[in-house]
């Protein structure tokens, strides 16, 4: 592939838009399935949370995630205009009953006040983070004293592999994201890495290895 298409790649994956990226986050919503649930899981929702997701897409998985309790409350940030759209449309009758909300955002500040959210979590956003250490400080910010925030990414092995990802992204290990959550005042209760097989862009099975942190205010 071209130099032109691999960035096109990485900038529709960063903040999709225009006919390709509705492709583009339906793939998404696809690949990343295992990835989302297993950051869902990992919340531990209880009955009443107040649960927000940084970069939900096209949020195919909330449903799944409003059947984790009871009297749950979810909000939805999203930088991508297009997806925000989606989300809402994919997601009409949980916006109608007020159990869902999206809103846009710069990536950077959090539109809500301290100690809102009793949950949060994000996949695969981490690599486009401007700012990554005043990111997690915000997110810290806005959760409840003992609230959870789940960081899901694949793994720098894997993603390297991908020649798209030298645009735009920063990759991280274990190690690494552990290294900048450690310069926050997150306490890191556990990790979780688990491998799955998912299909290329060519149609193949490849082994992917992800990673969910699991922080604790």
């Amino acid at each position: 592939m071209e130099k032109e298409e691999l960035q096109a790649i990485a900038s529709q994956l960063k903040h999709p838009s225009g006919e390709k990226g509705i492709e583009m986050a339906n793939m998404m919503h696809e690949t990343n399935i295992n990835m989302t649930r297993n950051a869902i899981q990992n919340l531990n929702i209880t009955e009443g949370n107040k649960i927000l997701e940084l970069g939900h897409g096209n949020a195919g998985h909330l449903e799944y995630l409003l059947k984790k309790g009871t009297n749950l409350n979810y909000y939805g940030l999203e930088m991508s205009e297009l997806m925000f759209q989606e989300a809402q449309q994919t997601n009409h009758h949980f916006v109608v009953k007020k159990k869902a909300h999206f809103s846009l955002y710069d990536g950077n500040e959090i539109p809500f006040q301290d100690c809102f959210f009793d949950k949060v979590f994000t996949v695969n956003t981490i690599y486009f983070w401007q700012n990554p250490e005043k990111m997690i400080l915000e997110i810290y910010r806005v959760l409840n004293k003992k609230g959870i925030l789940c960081i899901t990414f694949a793994q720098e092995s894997f993603m390297k592999q991908l020649p798209f990802t030298k645009y735009e992204f920063e990759l991280y290990t274990t190690e690494k994201a552990e290294r900048l959550i450690e310069k926050t005042l997150f306490k890191i209760k556990y990790s979780e890495t688990l491998k799955e097989k998912i299909k290329s862009k060519t149609g193949e099975l490849i082994d992917r290895t992800f990673t969910t942190l699991v922080l604790e205010k």
